[in-house]
């Protein structure tokens, strides 16, 4: 993982919380894992603009932050799944805030 050159300003919320959903998939990534726990192809099916590799990167910064939980299950073939933990959860207002918003304000890019 990225490993940062300047300490994060923890004086700052919204610092802080685009530290953690701050990217272009991230609030996308959350959002799918609201109801169930997923496999990464169903992730990269549910997002197909986005890059593997960016999906995979963003998903591993998740999980680092503990928004989001893998879990390996040790059989034949060995398949992995994501799920929202509990702080993962809590962000889920905060995605629907943003959803809203830019539901309401479709318009700009209509023009």
């Amino acid at each position: 993982m990225y490993k940062r050159k300047t300490p994060l300003d923890l004086s700052c919320g919204i610092r802080i919380t685009m530290e953690i959903i701050g990217s272009k998939w991230k609030p996308c990534l959350i959002d799918a894992l609201r109801e169930t726990p997923k496999r990464p192809s169903q992730l990269h099916r549910e997002i197909p603009e986005a890059i593997s590799r960016v999906l995979d990167q963003n998903l591993r910064e998740l999980e680092a932050h503990g928004i989001i939980e893998k879990k390996i299950y040790a059989e034949l073939p060995p398949h992995s799944e994501y799920a929202l933990t509990e702080l993962g959860k809590s962000v889920l207002p905060l995605i629907d805030i943003l959803d809203e918003w830019g539901e309401n304000h479709r318009y700009i890019f209509e023009k």
